[in-house]
């Protein structure tokens, strides 16, 4: 298993654990609960694909970088061939 899937997979369990315990606590009907439920899931996935985005932002910009380094690496390579 790659990181990545167990950060998401962490984060999955700990939002089933909170709705499961926010349920059993909630002051409010179940209807209201639901609505704040679902609100916060919103939320969350919200962030998470915030989070997402920004993951594969950062890896362009490593991949950007390391394919200059490669031109720049076969250019001398080649240079060297004579």
């Amino acid at each position: 298993m790659n990181n990545g899937f167990k950060v998401l997979l962490a984060i999955g369990a700990s939002v089933a654990i909170g709705a499961a315990i926010g349920v059993l606590y909630a002051p409010d009907e179940g209807y209201e609960t639901r609505k704040k439920m679902i609100k916060r899931g919103k939320k969350l996935v919200g962030a998470v694909n915030d989070s997402l985005d920004e993951g594969k932002e950062s890896l362009e910009e490593i991949k950007d970088v390391l394919q200059k380094q490669l031109h720049k690496v076969n250019r001398k390579m080649e240079e060297l061939k004579f």
